[in-house]
């Protein structure tokens, strides 16, 4: 089974730790992963994006026009590529940065969580990440929780690796959100 995911938002909310730990979670599953950040030059705002496929097999190019899954962490990522995702296909925003009443997405499922007031509810809004994470693998089914865990000690720097259970905790705080 061949899954892509496109993640994008702006520099600081943490999208390409979150490609990185996607990425390690598929590896510690067993797929082949490609994976393809894009981020512009500025240190911190600037625009942030990323692409991961992984399969059992081939994951071709890393490069997706219009992918199955999309996670859209602010306003300017989601009037940029919510349109792009496929027919069939999830779109994932965060709602505490995103006003989606303008624009109509037939033949998507559009999935609306306050990221950012969910992570602060958990002691840090730079959690956001974390809280995209778990509502992905809750609303793809593409990879395990479990998976995203065993990864978070190879996409953290060991530096970091007390925040761990945190993580996790704002994770399943974003799959449960998820739910409905």
């Amino acid at each position: 089974m061949r899954h892509d995911v496109f993640f994008a938002g702006y520099g600081g909310q943490g999208v390409l730790l979150a490609g990185n730990l996607l990425s390690y979670a598929a590896i510690h599953e067993g797929k082949n992963v490609s994976f393809f950040p894009a981020y512009g030059v500025e240190k911190r705002g600037g625009s942030a994006m990323c692409t991961i496929v992984f399969a059992d097999g081939d994951t071709g190019s890393p490069v997706v026009g219009n992918p199955s899954v999309s996670v859209l962490l602010n306003q300017l990522s989601f009037d940029k590529y919510a349109a792009k995702v496929k027919s069939g296909g999830i779109c994932i925003v965060n709602s505490s940065l995103v006003d989606t009443s303008h624009i109509d997405l037939p033949g998507i499922e559009v999935i609306l969580i306050p990221m950012n007031q969910i992570a602060l509810d958990r002691g840090d809004v730079r959690m956001v990440n974390m809280v995209a994470c778990g509502a992905y693998i809750e609303k793809s089914g593409a990879l395990q929780r479990s998976s995203l865990e065993a990864a978070l000690k190879k996409a953290l720097p060991e530096r970091n690796h007390k925040l761990i259970p945190a993580n996790i905790q704002a994770m399943v705080a974003g799959a449960e959100a998820s739910r409905g």
